[in-house]
């Protein structure tokens, strides 16, 4: 039994240590990473904004506002809203606000988006941009994301951050939102790899997002920003961070909401690390793109470290309060990986989280790790439903220049 909770360990130790170490370069890259900006474009492409939205009507509305009076060359961006179960009286009012509804009875973001861009007239734009329900894109953003498309760029992910840090629960997610643009975008795209999309605040060229949708397999996908990223690696085409175009999103803000797109991003996460074993996935070439993409698939996600780190630690108390050695390697070995892991969090995060408050907030995470332990089990092989989390929060007051 000794011998078999020794090897045990010694695989999760090596595990632990690899994906660390990759997390870890990955958090020194995106800290030295300067990047060499485009000139601003003499050319305008015309983009369409589509805004996919179930249910929430209480904020497209300040959403659809908001892009409306976006600073974006006026005439040269409209503004489409993939209706799903919104209230009669706030399609009228979207309309009427000069926005285009299309009515959509789809049950998943997925198939709303394929909806439009079916229907979208084939020579009027150059670019789609899709945003959630609850974005606001800041001054700029739009203007970013055609100097880099005139540069080159078929697929862009913009800079996605927290419009409310209102409590404990929505400061960590904000966090965490930040550690991912640096360790998922920003830190691989340091390296020369592909930044991960991350589900909204994405644009790309009308051909390429429209080849991406007409693949089957993304239309029952909850996960289809992770679709996306397998489809643009089968393509061969990088997906590129702007640091500079911001895209304000709306953060968690209490434990159940947080356990609920915890299980959608963890089902996603199972599903497309599956689909590298599929048979349309055989073809691809094997570079070190797609290594990348596999290691990072192969990661848990933060707070899955944590709870294995709060195991180990248990079981280390357990080893010396009993006087038996079953843990292995020995406990100064464990303690050194648990210091690195803290060190790449600390590296990824933006030096204005370091404050009282992020560590009031702090207190929190005990709670928010049981809610990740739910959300692995409330886990489901083949989710066909979209899982929805509402919005609510429509004020800006955080970002305020």
């Amino acid at each position: 039994m000794l011998t078999f909770l020794h090897i045990a360990g010694l695989i999760l130790f090596i595990y632990l240590f690899c994906s660390i170490s990759y997390l870890l370069v990955i958090a020194i890259a995106g800290m030295l990473y300067r990047e060499n900006l485009p000139p601003p474009a003499s050319r305008f492409a015309r983009i369409a904004i589509l805004i996919p939205v179930f249910k929430d009507d209480h904020v497209i509305e300040h959403t659809v506002s908001e892009a409306l009076n976006h600073d974006y060359h006026e005439g040269l961006f409209d503004v489409i809203v993939i209706a799903d179960s919104l209230k009669h009286s706030t399609i009228a009012k979207l309309r009427q606000m000069g926005a285009t509804v299309l009515e959509v009875a789809a049950g998943m973001k997925a198939r709303s988006i394929h909806a439009a861009l079916s229907v979208l007239p084939d020579d009027k734009y150059s670019l789609v941009m899709i945003l959630d329900a609850d974005n606001i894109m800041k001054p700029e953003c739009l203007n970013l994301v055609n100097d880099y498309y005139q540069a080159g760029h078929l697929a862009i992910q913009c800079h996605r951050t927290a419009k409310n840090e209102q409590n404990p629960v929505a400061r960590l997610d904000a966090i965490s939102e930040e550690i991912n643009n640096h360790l998922f975008r920003l830190g691989p795209q340091a390296l020369g790899f592909s930044a991960a999309p991350c589900g909204s605040g994405m644009a790309f060229e009308i051909g390429l997002i429209r080849s991406i949708f007409d693949y089957p397999g993304i239309l029952d996908n909850p996960g289809e920003d992770r679709e996306i990223d397998m489809q643009l690696l089968k393509r061969g085409i990088r997906m590129h961070y702007i640091p500079d175009a911001w895209v304000l999103d709306e953060k968690v803000a209490s434990h159940d909401v947080f356990q609920k797109q915890r299980v959608r991003w963890l089902e996603a996460q199972w599903y497309h690390l599956r689909r590298f074993l599929e048979p349309d996935m055989k073809g691809i070439k094997i570079n070190r793109q797609y290594v990348n993409k596999l290691v990072q698939n192969l990661l848990l996600p933060r707070s899955l470290y944590m709870v294995v780190f709060s195991g180990i630690i248990v079981l280390l108390i357990l080893r010396y309060a009993t006087g038996k050695h079953f843990m292995f390697p020995i406990a100064g070995w464990w303690l050194s990986l648990l210091l690195f892991f803290v060190l790449t969090l600390c590296m990824a995060m933006p030096s204005r989280f370091f404050s009282s408050a992020t560590i009031r907030a702090l207190l929190a995470l005990p709670l928010l790790i049981i809610s990740m332990l739910r959300a692995v089990f409330s886990m489901q092989r083949s989710r066909k439903e979209f899982l929805h989390t509402p919005k609510s929060y429509t004020s800006t007051a955080n970002h305020e220049e």
